[in-house]
């Protein structure tokens, strides 16, 4: 495994996150599909074995469930000082008032919660996963940056949001002399490539790390156009990602990354997520793993150098899309 800084850190992380929101109570929040404790430790050790080091959840999978199993799996089955844990703040782990967003009182309590949940006394990486429209972004960036010299994160990064307001954000924090973004977890894959209008050349200036989640279209890059899996048919949020004005446009791109990966006789995961490893600024694709194949074809991608005419022809089917995963 080759290991890259997390954007202008000395950070060093493995080029592929494993994504957590696959662990957790199933019963606990509105992931439905997810693995329980049992079935979700033999992954994070497959995970570890392989050579990945970087871990990506959230106070709200599941409940907070997510953040305790992966927690237990890390400190049963690594070093702390060897890896990287990922969590974010902003959707309420609970409904009651002050629990959700990005406000002072918010962050200071969430942060807490999240380390004791995790087993850890520091995250390498704390995120804010959504845009907060009713707190002003001073008291955000001043509370994270109380955070970091506290001890309890070591870098701060950014999820989906317009990109300009990441550029307020990353302005305001230098301008005040807080701690800024190094990092931007975003939606990027072959069937949404709307971050390389304004989103990746800014992160690209600014050496920031980019995250993408979603690099295998919840799926839908691996597998035929009419299929479908039990967890697309239970997944809300997915439902609103990907919409049938594109579909022709995007059937396209989803047969484009069969014949590549049948010409070259691999998975069409391995396709696909090579493909947004090779985009440009890109650091590391978070991968859902359900199964010990998901994290074998994702290790085999990074190795998998697409050439300029096959990138050129899973690209040229693609339209322009709505925004989607935050707006």
């Amino acid at each position: 495994m080759n290991y890259k800084p997390l954007g202008n850190t000395g950070l060093k992380v493995s080029p592929i996150a494993l994504g957590c929101m696959t662990y957790g109570i199933p019963d606990r929040g509105n992931h439905p599909w997810t693995l329980d404790e049992e079935q979700s430790r033999p992954l994070i050790k497959q995970a570890l074995d392989l050579g990945i080091n970087f871990f990506d959840t959230a106070n709200s999978y599941s409940d907070g469930t997510s953040e305790e199993i992966v927690g237990r799996a890390l400190r049963d089955y690594a070093r702390r000082d060897e890896i990287v844990i990922a969590t974010k703040v902003f959707f309420p782990s609970r409904q009651a008032p002050n629990i959700g967003g990005l406000s002072r009182k918010a962050i200071m309590s969430e942060i807490d919660n999240s380390l004791r949940r995790l087993g850890t006394d520091y995250v390498d990486l704390y995120q804010i996963h959504r845009w907060d429209y009713h707190t002003p972004i001073e008291e955000t960036l001043e509370a994270l940056h109380d955070v970091v010299k506290a001890g309890k994160a070591l870098h701060i990064g950014a999820s989906s949001m317009y990109a300009w307001q990441f550029a307020k954000a990353l302005y305001t924090a230098k301008a005040n002399g807080w701690t800024p973004f190094v990092s931007m977890q975003n939606h990027l894959n072959l069937l949404n490539r709307e971050e390389e209008r304004e989103m990746l050349p800014l992160c690209r200036d600014q050496g920031i790390a980019v995250l993408p989640w979603s690099p295998l279209a919840r799926g839908r890059l691996t597998r035929d156009w009419n299929a479908s899996s039990a967890r697309e048919d239970a997944d809300a949020f997915g439902k609103t990602l990907y919409l049938e004005r594109t579909a022709d446009a995007d059937r396209q791109v989803v047969e484009a990354v069969a014949s590549i990966a049948q010409a070259r006789g691999v998975p069409r995961a391995q396709v696909a997520l090579a493909w947004v490893a090779q985009s440009q600024g890109v650091t590391a694709p978070l991968i859902g793993a359900s199964k010990p194949q998901h994290l074998q074809d994702a290790v085999a991608a990074m190795a998998l150098a697409l050439t300029p005419e096959e990138i050129q022809r899973l690209q040229a089917p693609y339209v322009p899309h709505e925004v989607a995963g935050f707006a």
